[in-house]
């Protein structure tokens, strides 16, 4: 057998064909828009442990911040149900909106809790229930940044399917390696929520790296609040099993 490379590729004329450019990565150039449900079903879980949470860890009036959570909601899905692909005046204010509303709720019952769990007197809530109830905090706070970072990368869902900024705010690791991955790929808002959740887990990035100053100061914040409610937890839990 010969050791000697393949011959190129020839024209009809007998010259070599010239290679075809290789096209930009998914992420690097318009594709198709990503869908509007797993955004909006992490939305919804979100507003579901906000309205059953204990009356003690929950914002008053105890209805009116929820009904405003499901009100933008579907307002959002309405105008655009299916996939992002279109950004408009109303629209774009009301999905930072809901992300703005989802984190105040969520920072008020972070309070709350923090209270509850210092106040060995206060509500009626026992131990066991309070650190529930903490899990379940934790996790909204995990959808809430999720949202954030999933809402602000290179300008929101719809600008990323445009390809309208080349720069990314987060560099995911198929960013790195598009070689492995499929060649429309582009990152979701399932990616997103794993951002946020091995971030307020690990308390620090793991394998995506916040590229942009308010990036990391978005995930300064989530795990701060992440280790605060987790150091209080585990206290209670330890005062719990001794007592």
């Amino acid at each position: 057998m010969s050791d000697l490379p393949p011959a190129p590729d020839r024209g009809p004329n007998g010259s070599p064909k010239p290679e075809r450019p290789t096209p930009p990565p998914g992420w690097l150039r318009r594709t198709e828009a990503e869908q509007r449900w797993p955004a909006a079903l992490a939305i919804a879980v979100a507003i579901g442990i906000h309205l059953v949470l204990p009356p003690d860890l929950a914002p008053r009036p105890r209805w009116l911040l929820p009904g405003l959570e499901t009100a933008l909601l579907i307002s959002i899905v309405a105008v655009n149900p299916l996939r992002i692909n279109r950004e408009t005046r109303i629209l774009r204010p009301l999905s930072i909106g809901l992300a703005a509303l989802l984190t105040v709720v969520t920072a008020w019952s972070v309070w709350l809790l923090v209270r509850a769990l210092f106040d060995q007197t206060h509500g009626d809530l026992a131990p066991a229930h309070l650190l529930l109830w903490a899990a379940a905090i934790w996790l909204t706070n995990v959808i809430v940044f999720a949202l954030w970072y999933w809402e602000a990368d290179r300008g929101g869902p719809a600008a990323r399917a445009d390809a309208d900024t080349p720069h990314p705010d987060f560099l995911f690791p198929q960013m790195q390696v598009p070689e492995l991955v499929h060649r429309d790929w582009e990152p979701g808002f399932f990616d997103y929520f794993y951002l946020a959740f091995t971030n307020a887990t690990a308390f620090s990035p793991t394998d995506t790296m916040p590229m942009s100053k308010w990036a990391k100061m978005l995930m300064v914040a989530e795990s701060v609040i992440s280790l605060v409610t987790v150091l209080l937890v585990v206290a209670r839990a330890v005062n719990v099993i001794g007592g």
